[in-house]
């Protein structure tokens, strides 16, 4: 394989782990990338604090080795060998019903058996197969789908709180076809839920992927990844305007001491979407059309830990954890079982614990101060699992913008991306706001970049 000249350089604009693993490809392939990153650190939202034994994920807390780019990447950038797999206890996951943690059922006899929902609501699901499919290019909302094919308590006690979990959202806001691109999938491929799951299950060719970490939590993959970059990585460099030129691109940029404008190939924007919206483009046809990115929902959360004596705690803890329905008004979305998830996430004889508050459901909970905050959490945490002593170890983490919501119309925002690459060849964009808001989606955008952006480059350059 022939690589382009070193001189070619091609930026990326963003440090978090879209940008990170983007640039990594790029330098694999023989390009010389030169990421911008306006903060003093790296990951973006991926990060962890570690004190007297004590580890508090501060983002996301695990990793699915699901999909062939998270396990080629981990083994390629050399922490393979660093993998923690999730205790077996993991598999067992907690829906609050009626004031207290049910374990959700995961095979058909504990379908069957499971208070957490009624007969009723059971019977109708031998349904499902038969409903009629729904119309392929409407845009329905996650609330009204499930409604639609799986009845009102499946929504309320099992897809409201899996929604709130995953996107601290809100189900009757956010597009099935872009929140969960996998479950309109499969009711347009197969024509029902059940049959779907039941046919890639048995066509898969393999296992499914086990969550993962790391000794240090997952703040060691962008650690690697910027170790591998080197000097290619530029902390605190805020990138001002990206200017179309007759040779390629032009990015102007500044460190503290001016402004200064470097030449590149090709630009790749793995940015937030209010980074992304307010960044000025020159001579790039429709880039006002980003502007609108400003209009994406970014709902706070803060991230709560309490670590407390094992004694104080009555509940098991054998799970992932446990997520809190809407239906059930309580102030919590979820709170992980971080110690029985991960080993050295506690110090013997100790459990953490990891609350969610917050998201769509209640932002307002997400602005009170530490000291409310924490007692709120420790007091659902006392009508809910039992806890009877107060936490030995406390940290609170704030997201004041945390996980885009891809709501209903969210594809003006993905055509509005589309339409400017399309009419500025060298400009791409990727990450949470286009190509799906998992840790796994983002590395996978990283890799997508990469490869569209050096084919690109390729091109033009015979």
């Amino acid at each position: 394989m022939s690589f382009p000249p070193s001189s070619q350089q091609i930026a990326v604009l963003g440090g978090g782990i879209t940008g990170l693993t983007a640039a990594w490809h790029l330098q694999h392939a023989g390009f010389v990338p030169v990421v911008f990153e306006i903060s003093a650190r790296i990951g973006g939202a991926i990060g962890a604090l570690r004190r007297d034994g004590w580890l508090h994920e501060l983002g996301p807390n695990s990793l699915l080795e699901g999909s062939p780019e998270v396990t080629a990447l981990i083994d390629e950038i050399g922490l393979g060998p660093r993998r923690l797999y999730a205790a077996p206890a993991a598999k067992r996951r907690y829906i609050v019903r009626a004031g207290r943690p049910v374990e959700m059922p995961t095979s058909p006899f504990a379908f069957i058996t499971t208070p957490l929902f009624s007969w009723r609501t059971k019977l109708g699901l031998l349904g499902e197969p038969w409903r009629p499919r729904g119309v392929a290019d409407r845009d329905e909302s996650v609330a009204d789908f499930v409604l639609r094919r799986l009845g009102r308590e499946f929504l309320d006690y099992a897809i409201n709180p899996f929604v709130g979990g995953v996107y601290a959202g809100d189900p009757t806001l956010l597009s099935v076809r872009h929140a969960f691109p996998k479950l309109h999938a499969l009711e347009q491929e197969h024509g029902s839920l059940i049959r779907g799951a039941i046919k890639r299950r048995n066509t898969s060719g393999g296992p499914a992927g086990r969550m993962f970490s790391f000794p240090e939590g997952l703040g060691e993959l962008p650690a690697a990844l910027a170790q591998a970059l080197g000097p290619a990585l530029r902390l605190r460099h805020a990138v001002r305007q990206v200017r179309r030129t007759s040779a390629g691109w032009a990015v102007e940029f500044e460190t503290g001491t001016g402004h200064t404008v470097e030449s590149f190939t090709a630009v790749v924007c793995a940015l937030p979407a209010d980074a992304l919206a307010a960044l000025a483009f020159a001579n790039v046809p429709g880039a006002e059309g980003l502007r609108s990115l400003s209009k994406i929902k970014h709902p706070p959360v803060c991230s709560v830990f309490t670590g407390y004596r094992r004694a104080d705690v009555r509940h098991p803890l054998d799970g992932f954890g446990m997520l809190v329905p809407q239906i059930e008004e309580r102030p919590l979305l979820g709170t992980l079982f971080s110690s029985t998830l991960f080993p050295e996430r506690a110090p013997a004889g100790c459990v953490g614990l990891t609350s969610f508050v917050g998201g769509m459901r209640q932002p307002e909970l997400a602005r009170l101060d530490d000291e409310h905050l924490l007692r709120l959490v420790h007091t659902e945490l006392g009508r809910l699992l039992g806890v009877h002593g107060e936490p030995v170890f406390t940290h609170v983490q704030r997201w004041p913008r945390a996980i885009p919501q891809y709501t209903l119309g969210y594809h003006r925002f993905k055509d509005a991306m589309a339409a400017v690459e399309a009419s500025a060849p060298g400009l791409f964009f990727g990450g949470n706001c286009r190509d799906g808001i998992s840790l796994a989606n983002c590395i996978a955008a990283g890799g997508r970049l990469a490869a569209e952006a050096g084919a690109q480059v390729r091109g033009t350059a015979r």
